[in-house]
């Protein structure tokens, strides 16, 4: 965040090749500007340990413990068939819990002579469970003597910080190498205006990062986290600011329906009445529309309450006041199904041109890449005369050949897919900037949703439309409990034999070439505490077409099919032709199976909570009541068990996510949001912070409305440039 050159001199300069290099591979950290913003994620105080009863699966973790007792035993293995191997069990305590540490091979020698019962020591590994324990397999670790000049200087002070760390580089060498450029600090430019900072009694940078770094009490800790979270949160809504400023700077064309028009002849063939939430929502976007910017409107709404019937009302007004509306979809398999559901909505409105077409009837076409030629070009000369109205496709539609006769509002589907180079590249595709409606099933909290989408207005749909039935989830642990799993496949079958259909959804697809590095070896014994890799379509798919679910019509559908026989798939599920869908997450986003009432997500910890609920949401679509049974071999303690706990608890999209948010580190609770880019957030904590993140709304909007050039805040600017180097600008906005 700062432009200062001591803070921009590279690490390897500072810190020699080998560090720096592991550095900016696996954390992303390049100049010492970089590594004095890699905050310790926590603090050990001597004498009090870390909590062994909380440690997360599969994660890095340091943990500060003592050693109980350790033992070395022998044993046969490939390599050492006359029961020459080596293993040493170490168990480490630290009061709450305890937890076994194993070294094989020759790496017995050093910790059997070090790791004596009573040492207190450092540890650094990744949490696995062998046997249904947690151990750490050769975690490498740091005796804290207490004594030794040089351990006592290292970890100066009674706080102990503790780095977000990995396999490569472990905590106390991060600690190290900061301690070598903390000095820098002192030249950080302060991005704070000066009355900001002093009206909210914050401290000076230059401060914070070195108390942050090097905390004598826990008062430094607090007061540097409270400075660093202001920045954070001001600089990303300054930039949010200056975004919506410029957006207010475009000219648009306000689109208003005709009175009669196809609009209202739509209302009137709609078989049921819209939900109060509906209404308000389409009331909120028609304001936006007949105003002369652009509309930017994010849409949230749960999965199944109806976005798809509110945008294609926004689409008809546009289409009604003279432009054409484009509708963005994630994947061909969603453009297809959105075109079949919105043709099937309109009847004989989109029937335009065409005899039996209704008088206000409009035409409605598809636009995706695996096209026929033909079809292709008839679109394309659709669109370019003005003859559709109505086009629905993938980002096929911002290829340069495609040309609108008059773009007046584009709609996206699931803007996590989205960056906003596509939206740029279709603005460019109007006239003037066309209005912009974007929809996510994914509920966001009100934070989150002020940090990612910050230049967007929100609209939520919180209602279900009536003759939506409950979903039933739980949770089917197969390890502790075979006979569930036994009874979940029962109980698909029960569901086709009611006339019903099941999805199985699996993390992987199997036919994945194996690696070559990973096969060629014999597994160590260190190895086999690896868990095995998750469950794949294809293999599911084959035990269960011979076993539990023999004599049923199972298929199956991944990403990496045919398109043309993706849709094949599809038909014949939505037809009911077939009984059970084994697929991988490619069934996430708007399929609607209104017959499909069950639904087994085999490994459901390898999902995170919010494509949990996005999953869940595709059956319960009809009138019979939906199941959802989520099958995990996690041990009961486990993080990854709770969190699918939660999930079978609620309904609630809200909740989950904020239940996800507060289960995930901070670092990358704008993960999806920073779409592949290192989370711009270090201190800042969506949920915990709301206030600090409102407040900065509020001061940035001010600054950039008396200055949108920001000349007078040079420090500010430079903060500024440095989150948004180029492709940061980009990922701000990608939802």
């Amino acid at each position: 965040m700062d432009l200062v050159p001591a803070l921009q001199e590279p690490l390897k300069k500072v810190l020699g090749p080998a560090t720096a290099k592991v550095m900016a591979e696996h954390l992303g950290l390049h100049t010492v500007g970089d590594l004095l913003h890699h905050y310790p994620r926590r603090y050990e105080e001597r004498g009090q340990l870390t909590h062994l009863a909380d440690l997360p699966m599969d994660e890095h973790v340091t943990v500060v413990a003592q050693v109980a007792d350790a033992r070395l035993h022998t044993f046969a293995s490939a390599k050492a068939p006359r029961g020459k191997g080596q293993r040493l069990e170490v168990t480490i305590t630290d009061g709450s819990g305890r937890l076994q540490l194993v070294f094989f091979g020759n790496g017995v020698h050093k910790p059997h002579k070090e790791l004596l019962p009573g040492t207190r020591a450092m540890f650094a590994g990744k949490v696995s469970v062998f046997n249904r324990r947690l151990q750490l397999a050769h975690p490498a670790y740091e005796l804290l003597r207490g004594d030794s000049e040089e351990s006592v200087e290292t970890w100066a002070g009674a706080l102990i910080p503790i780095y977000p760390a990995t396999a490569k580089l472990e905590s106390w060498k991060i600690g190290k190498a900061v301690q070598t450029v903390l000095p820098s600090a002192q030249e950080a430019l302060d991005p704070l205006p000066d009355t900001l900072r002093e009206g909210r009694g914050l401290l000076p940078l230059p401060e914070a990062l070195l108390k942050i770094h090097r905390p004598h009490t826990k008062a430094d800790i607090a007061d540097a986290r409270a400075r660093l979270k202001w920045d954070e949160a001001f600089v990303l809504q300054v930039a949010l600011a200056r975004r919506r400023h410029a957006d207010t700077q475009l000219p648009a064309v306000p689109r208003v329906p005709r009175p009669d028009g196809i609009l209202t002849a739509f209302d009137d063939r709609l078989p049921f009445t819209l939900t109060e939430g509906q209404r308000k929502v389409s009331e909120e976007i028609f304001a936006d529309l007949a105003t002369a910017h652009p509309m930017h409107r994010l849409l949230q709404g749960e999965v199944g309450s109806g976005k798809t019937l509110v945008a294609l009302r926004a689409m008809l007004a546009v289409v009604d006041a003279g432009g054409q509306a484009a509708l963005l979809a994630p994947t061909e398999v969603l453009a297809q199904q959105h075109h079949r559901s919105v043709t099937e909505m309109m009847g004989e409105l989109a029937e335009g041109g065409m005899l039996g077409g209704a008088e206000h009837a409009t035409k409605v076409v598809l636009l995706t890449g695996s096209m026929g030629t033909a079809a292709r070009r008839q679109s394309l000369l659709d669109l370019a005369t003005g003859e559709a109205g109505i086009v629905i496709g993938t980002h096929a539609l911002i290829e340069d050949k495609v040309q609108f006769h008059d773009l007046g509002l584009v709609v996206v589907d699931e803007q996590h897919r989205f960056g906003v180079e596509q939206r740029d590249a279709l603005r460019g595709k109007g006239k003037q900037p066309p209005h912009l409606l974007v929809m996510t099933a994914t509920p966001i909290p009100r934070t989150v949703a002020m940090t990612v989408f910050g230049d967007l207005e929100t609209s939520v749909l919180d209602q279900l439309p009536a003759g939506r039935s409950p979903i039933a989830s739980h949770v089917v642990p197969a390890a502790d409990k075979p006979h569930f799993l036994a009874r979940a496949w029962e109980r698909v079958r029960e569901e086709v034999a009611n006339g019903h259909q099941a999805y199985v959804v699996c993390p992987r697809i199997g036919d994945e070439e194996d690696d070559p590095k990973k096969s060629g070896k014999k597994k160590a014994p260190e190895d086999e505490a690896e868990k095995r890799p998750p469950l794949a379509v294809l293999d599911v798919a084959d035990q269960l077409g011979r076993g539990p679910l023999k004599g049923l019509r199972v298929e199956v559908l991944h990403g990496r099919m045919h398109p043309d026989d993706k849709d094949a798939v599809m038909r014949r599920f939505a037809a009911g032709e077939t009984d059970v869908l084994v697929a991988t997450t490619v069934i996430e986003v708007g399929v609607n199976v209104p017959n499909a009432t069950a639904m087994v997500i085999m490994d459901a910890d390898r999902f995170g909570v919010s494509q949990l609920h996005q999953l869940r949401g595709r059956v319960g679509r009809g009138s019979a009541p939906g199941l959802c049974l989520l099958v995990t071999e996690m041990p009961e303690a486990s993080a990854a068990r709770q969190r699918l706990t939660a999930v079978a608890s609620t309904l609630d999209g809200f909740e989950l996510s904020r239940i996800d948010l507060e289960q995930r580190r901070e670092g990358d609770v704008l993960g999806q949001a920073q779409s592949g880019a290192r989370s711009s957030l270090r201190v800042l904590a969506v949920i915990e912070d709301e206030e600090v993140i409102a407040e900065a709304r509020q001061e940035a909007a001010a600054v950039v409305a008396a200055d949108p050039d920001l000349t007078g805040l040079p420090a500010l600017r430079t903060a500024l440039d440095a989150l948004l180097d180029e492709e940061r600008e980009q990922y701000l906005e990608k939802g």
